[in-house]
């Protein structure tokens, strides 16, 4: 048991220095203030929270929570179809299908959202072959709006709805559905009754994983949105580089973090429920 101890212990000191030490003096700066030159000076002040609810900051807040909802709705709706194709493929096409939906990850991140801007620009490959085939006169406004930086984050986040949902489908126990084939469920019922409400954990990680990730997204923004688009993310980037209002930058990312922190529960209680309801159905059974 000790030299089980033991072994934790690497891991707990790196997440220690490196997770919890930062995220504490995130923490301390938030109730700091600053000096013209913006250097912090830790005088205890709310001052950075109540900012935040000014009507500009709550407006661009609401504005992140709406985009990145409309992101995980879309991401899920493309995602699930996918996860259950590849979840019911043989054995031997799962892989080469994950490995096609993980490509992109090889590829920098910087790298895939500029290709977006080339794709999408008034002189863009869309544009271009739309233009010559004459079924636009003018270039389309394809680019630097809500609509591109949405379909920008959808295009990133989208394996992350994907690989949990599959691993809860290729986990399911297949019986299940044998046994309601037998009794004359239609498929449809099946899936209502058994692999959907099965595969709830799976959904609530996906879901979880692409709405936090959307929450603090400011590359797409930058890039695709250009001035026009402005989440949360884009002002917490703008306070620590440019204005250099540390403390107002740490209390909107400590408002991030609290919101991701009761999103993680919320997984729990429902992960904490799916296994409940198995186990009674184990009992019944």
């Amino acid at each position: 048991m000790k030299k089980g101890k033991l072994l934790v212990l690497p891991g707990m000191m790196w997440l220690a220095i490196f997770f919890a030490l930062p995220m504490l003096i995130v923490v301390a700066v938030s109730f700091a203030t600053r000096n013209s030159y913006g250097q912090v000076i830790f005088n205890f002040t709310l001052a950075n929270y109540q900012r935040f609810f000014e009507s500009l900051y709550l407006r661009i807040f609401i504005t992140t929570i709406f985009t990145a909802i409309f992101t995980t709705v879309i991401t899920f709706l493309m995602g699930y179809p996918l996860a259950y194709t590849i979840a019911f493929l043989p054995k031997k096409w799962q892989q080469p299908c994950l490995i096609m939906v993980m490509i992109p990850f090889w590829i920098n991140f910087l790298i895939r959202s500029y290709a977006w801007v080339i794709i999408l620009r008034s002189q863009g490959i869309i544009n271009t072959f739309l233009m010559k085939a004459g079924l636009i006169v003018k270039p389309l406004a394809l680019l630097y709006n809500d609509y591109a930086v949405m379909l920008g984050m959808i295009y990133a986040l989208v394996p992350f709805m994907v690989l949990p949902i599959y691993v809860s489908i290729e986990q399911l126990d297949k019986r299940l559905l044998e046994a309601a084939s037998d009794l004359g469920a239609p498929p449809m019922t099946a899936f209502r009754k058994i692999t959907f409400p099965l595969t709830v954990p799976g959904i609530a990680a996906g879901s979880i994983l692409v709405f936090i990730s959307s929450l603090g997204m400011f590359v797409v923004p930058d890039i695709m949105g250009g001035a026009k688009s402005a989440l949360i993310g884009n002002i917490i980037q703008n306070q620590f580089l440019a204005a250099r209002d540390w403390p107002f930058g740490s209390a909107l990312s400590i408002v991030l973090g609290v919101l991701a922190l009761i999103l993680i529960m919320l997984y729990y209680k429902v992960l904490e429920g799916q296994k409940g309801g198995t186990n009674n159905e184990k009992e019944l059974a």
